[in-house]
This record gives structure tokens, sequence and C-alpha cells, in this order.
């Protein structure tokens, strides 16, 4: 049997709309207001895409700096693998948009559907092609343009989610020399699908005026519910991923920026700080798949990845699904 192929992290990117969307502009139609929306998520603002922008534009602006850190070309991509719940059309799938605008003419395409884990799911299917022999360069992007499916009015949901996208770049580990991909796992529990769920769309409820005007077609959410399911599923995983290393070797978590106060209880129940803790949800508020890897970027590009260290990705969203990954920095 062929020895495993190590899977590394060659360059990260990422990308925000330039619409910036602070509180107080939900009070002008929402029972709500600034210290309201920051005492209970820690969300201060977020980004909301501009009308002519997608999600394949999102992509292709994070794509582009992710290869460039990596020093790779696009016809050296075997694959691009995008993580959303909001691509452009129903059909085809938002990855090949993204593989044709950014030229990548040998690389294989497709999306995956996981929601806010969706990053770290295209992120596990990349390192398992690479590991496996399958690809050398694989691309693996989380985006989504949320504020095309919030109920405006519906102030629990609505002032949460922005929009935005990161990238990574995988290759083997021998040719990039940096954040080598240890453990990956992704689970679900599909008994918890409407704890957030949009059930207009599909061919359960297919679009109809009726539909449109219900607003089965925005994003629908269980706050209770889905907090205790984020804060024992972050917690859990975490401390499963450290449990074998020494504690000064963590030199990092990334969390899905889904809530403050769910990290923060996360961290309560692991008896740690946030010092070790990515945190910029004030800044960008839930971007679900595009949490993670806007975290991440934003991580090395002000060096809190430390060469020889631990940085444990954790995300849990939609589905429910969830998926850790460690990596030695």
């Amino acid at each position: 049997m062929a020895s495993r192929i190590r899977v590394g992290i060659a360059g990260t990117g990422s990308y925000v709309p330039e619409r910036v969307v602070p509180n107080k502009w939900f009070e002008e139609f929402l029972d709500t207001d600034d210290e309201w929306i920051v005492q209970r998520t820690g969300i201060r603002e977020r980004r909301f895409a501009a009308d002519d922008e997608s999600t394949s534009d999102l992509c292709l602006h994070a794509a582009e700096e992710a290869m460039r850190n990596a020093g790779i070309t696009a016809d050296e991509l075997d694959m691009v693998i995008v993580g959303t719940i909001t691509p452009d059309y129903q059909l085809p799938a938002c990855a090949v948009l993204v593989q044709d605008r950014l030229g990548a003419k040998n690389a294989g395409a497709f999306d995956v559907v996981a929601a806010c884990s969706g990053f770290l799911t295209a992120l596990h299917t990349g390192e398992a092609f690479i590991a496996a022999g399958r690809a050398r360069r694989v691309l693996v992007i989380g985006a989504e343009t949320l504020s095309r499916f919030l109920n405006f009015e519906d102030r629990g949901s609505a002032i949460i989610f922005g929009d935005g996208a990161g990238a990574a770049v995988l290759m083997p580990h021998g040719e990039c020399g940096q954040g080598e991909i240890l453990r990956t796992t992704l689970g679900a529990d599909g008994s918890g699908y409407e704890f957030i769920h949009m059930p207009g769309g599909g061919v359960t409820n297919p679009a109809t005026v009726e539909s449109v005007e219900a607003k089965m077609h925005k994003i629908q959410l269980k706050g209770r519910e889905t907090f205790r399911f984020a804060v024992s599923t972050m917690s859990r995983l975490v401390k499963e991923y450290i449990a074998d290393y020494d504690e000064d070797e963590l030199g990092l978590i990334v969390p899905h920026q889904v809530n403050r106060r769910i990290i923060d209880a996360a961290l309560d129940r692991l008896e740690m700080t946030d010092e070790k803790v990515m945190v910029n949800i004030q800044s960008f508020g839930n971007t679900s798949a595009a949490s993670v890897p806007v975290a991440l970027h934003q991580a090395v590009t002000e060096e809190r990845c430390v060469p020889g260290k631990l940085v444990v990705l954790v995300a849990f969203g939609a589905g429910l699904t969830w998926g850790a990954t460690l990596i030695r920095w």
C-alpha cells in the first residue's frame, strides 16, 4: 500500500465586500440598537455585497490572493472546490464559474454544501485527493453572499450574517514546507436540520408566488437550539484535538465566527482564555463557509500562526454539520 502524502497549506487569501453595514443601520426598520446587538452577538458591523457582486466574484478575489501567496498560477491547479450555500445559480456549481474566470484550464471543479462547515469540508476533500496522490495542487474556497437570503423582518437572524470569501491553496507539504494538515474530522446530525434552514427553493417546496410571499426562501434560525449545539460541538472538538499534546504546543484556535457569546461559553468549558483564539466576528459577522478561511488568513497576515505551533480550525452549522482540522504550522 502506497504511503500517504503529507499535505500543507501553501497560501491563503480572503476578500470582503466594500460595503460596511454597522449595527445602527438596522435601527431604521427593526426593534434593535447597537448595544443590544453587541451584547448578544459581539458583532459591531458586517459587509454586504454590492448589487452587482455575486459569490463567484468574492471567490475570485480570495482565490487570486491565495494563489499569489502560494506562488502558483491557475494552470497549475488540479482542482477547485468551493464550499457555499449561496452559489450564483442553482445550476451549475459556483466552482466551475471560478475555475473559468481564473483560467484554471487543467482543473476539475465542484461545490460542497455544508453551510458553516463548508470550508472545512472542502479542505478535508482537497487534502484527501492530494494525500491519495490523485491531485497535487488544490484550491479550496469558502464563500457566501448571505445578504441575499436574509429576512429583514426577523431581528434574530438579520443582524447576524455577512458576506465574504476565504481561500487556501493545498499542495504536498514537502513542496510548501508549512501548514501541515495532521488530522481532519467531519460529522453530521441531520435530525437537527430545522435549527438553521431555508425551506423554500428545493424540490420539497419549489419557488411559487406563495412561497416567496411567505419568505420561505430566507434563512430561518432557532437561536437557543443552535447556541447549545455550537457550544457543545466547539468545546468537544477542540478538547479532543489537543488532548495528546502539551499545552504550550497550541498556538491558535480559529473557530467559526458564529457568535461571540458562543465562543466565550466554549472557552469557559475548555478553561481557556481568548488569547489563543482568533476572533473577528465584531468586524464581519457570521459569514458561514467564509468565516474560518477569512479568520485564518487574517491570523496568517498578523503572524498569529506561529511556525511549529498547532493551529486548530473548528466549524459547526446548519445540517447539522461540524468539522475540525489540526495543523502544524
